[in-house]
């Protein structure tokens, strides 16, 4: 038998699967699926925090952003009524909301957000899915989608960017610089730093080699 949050958590997954299941920027279930499985390995780390609202706000951190949907707003009032029909409490509501609306880098560029600790632990886990070998996967994929050049050395990476500044398109590998490198020193937890750690050596590697074979260095 299960409980109430189980079966809710449930819900939340076939819910969040169909909202986005026609992406194909990299933020699609099976992205979201690995940020639920980093959150709440991370959570075991945290036995303070609520793995609950850890789960939900893992599972629901993109359903409501414009890189995947045509109407923010739109997407708000579904996801809190979904909320409503669950019986999730308005208290858990508003943890989730204040986690997906203030854990994106974009939402932190300017003033860095004050976030819950379970906002902690799924900003680490989503930041962990940008780098490594998925993330570089994802970031080629994103920027392919958005129709962004791969490279260009004359192109030089932005420093000190606004939110709007970040939306604007850039070469794919000017993203390693201008976020994922940033990210191991940004991490908020024990594990999500030690995780991080492996992961951005392997962006640095690749983009050296990357860079080389760019410019056809033979060295």
């Amino acid at each position: 038998m299960l409980s109430q949050s189980q079966q809710i958590i449930i819900n939340t997954h076939h819910y969040v699967k169909e909202k986005l299941a026609h992406d194909f920027s990299g933020h699609d279930i099976a992205h979201i699926e690995r940020v639920v499985k980093l959150a709440t390995h991370i959570q075991t780390t945290e036995p303070e925090s609520d793995l609950f609202i850890v789960t939900m706000s893992a599972y629901l951190h993109d359903v409501i952003d414009d890189k995947v949907t045509d109407n923010s707003e739109q997407a708000r009032q579904d996801l809190i009524t979904f909320l409503k029909q669950q019986s999730v409490t308005e208290s858990v509501q508003n943890a989730i909301l204040d986690i997906i609306d203030n854990m994106s880098f974009r939402k932190n560029l300017s003033t860095k957000q004050s976030l819950s600790k379970e906002g902690q632990i799924v900003q680490d886990a989503d930041r962990l899915d940008a780098l490594g070998a998925i993330g570089i996967g994802r970031t080629f994929y994103y920027g392919g989608n958005k129709k962004n050049m791969m490279h260009d050395p004359k192109v030089l990476p932005r420093s000190d960017m606004t939110e709007d500044d970040y939306k604007r398109p850039n070469t794919v590998i000017n993203h390693f610089y201008e976020k994922l490198f940033l990210l191991k020193d940004q991490m908020n937890t024990h594990a999500g730093k030690k995780l991080a750690a492996k992961r951005h050596q392997i962006l640095v590697d690749f983009v050296k080699q990357f860079e080389d074979e760019w410019t056809v260095s033979l060295n």
